[in-house]
Formats: structure tokens, sequence, C-alpha cells
């Protein structure tokens, strides 16, 4: 099997075909990992706006119109988001729509086996009321913690993104990072072409989320892997960076 022959294999389903799911850690009785990584509780968080609170201020956007408006946006006014628009998009995305026992939740977005395998990371630059800096959701609790100060941040993302200025130019950039461990629990090695059929999901969300609130987006798949990593405070290994897009007025 030749290199091109080698990642065509990544996007079929063939493996399946070859693993025992029977020797899966679901099926030994290993148990669920959480469904979002845990929160130091010293650490400062910002409480979100619920939906019953910003469903008043968002405006009811028509599908059709949201699926024929949507496309990549690069450019973006330097108005701040409200943070009952952050919450919005949050919700869209990564939110938690009915919670259930045993570390697993239905969420506004599909994912195989709702394992769920994301944490979103912000780059805060311009969102009313909060400090400009990097921050992580907490969908359970519908929080945002803060994770540090990015020092130079909008000269640091555009670096750890090849030089894609308009990655710093939004309001906010959204990071996806992926917990694979969430996803293998239940399928092993199948697991790894679904977590990026799931990151389309999430993103695609955020696209026609955006255009309820006359913002624009650009998925980001062009980056410095372990700059980015590093950049996050995550370990590139049981966490990485996988899919990023940048918010902003338009």
């Amino acid at each position: 099997m030749n290199g091109t022959e080698q990642y065509r294999y990544f996007l079929k389903d063939t493996i399946r075909k070859s693993i025992d799911f029977r020797n899966t850690d679901q099926h030994r009785d290993v148990p669920v990992p959480p469904i979002e990584k845990p929160v130091d509780s010293n650490a400062r968080r910002v409480q979100l706006p619920m939906s019953d609170q910003w469903i008043q201020t968002i405006s009811k956007a028509d599908l059709i119109s949201a699926i024929s408006n949507r496309r990549s946006r690069r450019k973006f006014r330097s108005e701040a988001l409200s943070i009952d628009e952050l919450a919005f998009l949050l919700w869209a995305t990564q939110g938690i729509r009915q919670p259930e026992s045993g570390n697993l939740a239905y969420r506004t977005v599909p994912s195989a086996g709702a394992r769920h395998s994301f944490e979103t990371y912000l780059f805060v630059l311009r969102v009313e009321g909060i400090q400009p800096g990097l921050y992580r959701y907490l969908p359970v609790s519908n929080e945002l913690v803060f994770v540090c100060e990015v020092e130079n941040m909008e000269k640091r993302l555009s670096h750890a993104c090849l030089g894609q200025s308009f990655v710093a130019r939004g309001a906010v950039t959204f990071i996806w990072t992926t917990i694979p461990y969430r996803m293998e629990w239940r399928y092993s090695l199948a697991a790894h072409r679904v977590i990026l059929i799931d990151a389309g999901h999430v993103c695609q969300n955020l696209y026609l989320a955006c255009e309820a609130i006359q913002a624009g987006t650009c998925a980001v798949a062009a980056y410095d892997q372990e700059q980015l990593d590093k950049l996050l405070n995550i370990d590139g290994q049981d966490e990485f960076s996988i899919y990023l897009a940048p918010v902003g007025k338009i």
C-alpha cells in the first residue's frame, strides 16, 4: 500500500471488520471517561446566559436563508460580540440539549455513540463583559473557565496558523481539541475516522448560527500542530487541536 492508498484507507470504514469490539474498554467495564475535562476549583469562571435569556436577544433566522447565505468569511468588523451572542454560538456547537446519567449527554450536534470527544477553547479578543484571554467552555455548567492571559495573542495565534492573519482578527476564535480516548473507549481503532466526521458537524453548526447574528466565520484546518497545542497549554498526545474558526461581525 503506497502513501496515497494508505490515507485513502483511513477515509474508509474497512478497519471495523478487523476489530473485536468485545475487547474495547467499554465491554471490559472500564469506567466511561468524563464528558468534560476537570476544572480547578479555584479557577476563575464566567457564567454564561442560559438559553431562556439569550433567546430574547437573538433573532430567529430562517433556516433556508441561513443555509443559502452560509459562506466562509475572512473579513470582520471591529465590533464586539455580546455575551448573549457568544453563549448562543457555544450552545449551537457543543451545548447540552439533554443531560443523562453515566457521563452521557445529548448535545445540539450529533456524535458517534454520543461520545463527543471535543473540548472548546476560545481566544477571546472582543466580547462584551469578558476579559481578553484564553478560555475553555464548560457545557455541563454553561460557563467559561479562564485558562490564561496570552501575551501578543493575535500575533501568536496568527503565527500558529501559518501566517493566516484573519484567524486572529475576529471577535473570538473557536478552537476545538479532541480527547480521542472518549471515542476510543467505545470504538477502539475505528474511533479516529468518526472524530473527524464529528468535527464537521460542529463547525457547520457554527456557520449557520453565525448567520443568525450577522456574523461570519471561516473553518481552518491548516496550522502548526505543535505550536497551536502549546498555545492552548495541552499535551498534544491525549488531547490535541483538530479544527478552528474565527468569528466576527460582518
